[in-house]
C-alpha cells in the first residue's frame, strides 16, 4: 500500500467544517490525487496547501504540474468541485475522454455528486494530466 503524507493541520480544520458526505468524498479524492503523484517519480512531492480557502496541491518541487483544488460550496450542497487553471486544457482533455463522469463547469471546474462514487479512473487520470502537465507540454 501507498503512504500518503499526513493531512496539513489548516487543510484538516477547513475540510472539517464540510458536512460529512463531502469531507468523505474529499479524502477519496485526496487519495487519488496522492497515489497518481507518489506513482510517478518526476512529480516529486505535492505541497498541500490552502489557496483561496480550499485544499489544493501544487507540485512545488519539480514545477511539472498544475494547481489542483477541491472545494465543497453551501451553493451546490449536494456536490464537490474540482478546480484547474483554466487556461490549461485539463478539463477540454478530460471532457473528451470522460464526457459522462463530471459535470463539467467551462475551463476550470467539475462537479461530483456527494451520493455517488468518484470516477476512480477519470480522477486519476485528471490528476496525471494537473501534476505532468508542464513537463508534458514541453
Amino acid at each position: 500500500m501507498t503512504d500518503i503524507p499526513p493531512l496539513p493541520d489548516a487543510v484538516a480544520t477547513t475540510v472539517a467544517a464540510w458536512p460529512v458526505a463531502a469531507q468523505t468524498a474529499f479524502h477519496a479524492l485526496r487519495a487519488r490525487i496522492q497515489i497518481a503523484a507518489l506513482d510517478v517519480p518526476a512529480t516529486g512531492p505535492l505541497l498541500e496547501t490552502l489557496k483561496w480557502g480550499e485544499p489544493a496541491w501544487l507540485t512545488q518541487v519539480s514545477k511539472s504540474g498544475t494547481t489542483l483544488r477541491v472545494a465543497w460550496k453551501p451553493v451546490h450542497p449536494d456536490e464537490i468541485g474540482v478546480f484547474v487553471n483554466c487556461r490549461t486544457s485539463l478539463l477540454e482533455t478530460i471532457r473528451e475522454i470522460y464526457p459522462d463522469a463530471f459535470r463539467y463547469d467551462g475551463t476550470r471546474g467539475l462537479w461530483l455528486r456527494l451520493a455517488q462514487p468518484i470516477p476512480e479512473q477519470a480522477m486519476d487520470h485528471l490528476a496525471r494530466l494537473a501534476q505532468g502537465y508542464h513537463r508534458n507540454r514541453r
